[in-house]
């Protein structure tokens, strides 16, 4: 009979954890593929899963907010405040309706096209003009948040308050600062993490590993804040 090969000898190597190819497994192994930005859901990073984790569940509540907002217009025994009034300017003698609603809509969309175009250089890897788009977004982003801002004194110097209006329904206040003002905070977070990350492209942080994931990621939470406020606008100014 033919001698049978010798079984090739088992290294260490050969178990999980010690192999470089094999995940390491517990929490370490959680954290080290995390920091790594090991793909997940086969060709989909890490952060890109996680961004699109917390949309959704920043789906769900914006949902509820606007589902609520929608119950109770509805079926409020007071007469709810006319928007086209309400959000009104004066304007050389004239009053005009939703005028500022529409520039901060107009504004918000174009923060969109400047992201997209981000996105787009960012992967041709021209740091100069992905950093520069990404603070003209932030910049749009500050334009917004300022116009809000705006918007609300005008609205508390005119008696709306949390708790009651003198326009009308008591409900109109809760629900205006309170969709609002989440939205406000969303687009707040985004000037900021847009800022960050254009740091980091200016500097060449994802240059020297030629990842520019983290760009799109922004791109993915700036794109949202964006949508919600077209249902916002929809729903609360327009209805």
């Amino acid at each position: 009979m033919a001698a049978h090969p010798e079984a090739p000898e088992q290294t260490s190597s050969a178990y999980p954890g010690n192999s470089p190819e094999m995940p390491a497994g517990g929490w370490s192994g959680i954290a080290r593929d995390w920091s790594s930005d090991k793909d997940a859901f086969k060709q989909v990073p890490w952060g890109k899963a996680m961004m699109w984790i917390f949309l959704l569940s920043d789906t769900f509540i914006f949902t509820c907010f606007l589902t609520g907002y929608m119950s109770v217009r509805m079926t409020t025994t007071v007469a709810w405040p006319n928007p086209s009034e309400v959000f009104a300017l004066t304007i050389a003698g004239h009053q005009i309706p939703l005028v500022l609603i529409a520039i901060m809509t107009f504004v918000l969309i174009s923060s969109s096209g400047t992201m997209a175009m981000a996105v787009n250089f960012a992967y041709r890897h021209d740091r100069r003009k992905t950093a520069a788009l990404m603070l003209a977004t932030a910049a749009f982003g500050v334009t917004f948040v300022g116009m809000q801002a705006f918007e609300w004194s005008k609205l508390i110097g005119e008696g709306v308050r949390p708790w009651g209006n003198p326009m009308g329904a008591a409900q109109f206040g809760a629900s205006f600062f309170m969709i609002t003002g989440f939205h406000g905070l969303h687009v707040s977070v985004g000037v900021l993490y847009l800022s960050i990350v254009a740091l980091k492209v200016w500097r060449g942080d994802y240059e020297r590993s030629g990842n520019y994931q983290n760009v799109e990621i922004a791109g993915l939470y700036w794109h949202f804040v964006d949508l919600v406020w077209v249902f916002i606008f929809a729903f609360f100014y327009l209805w």
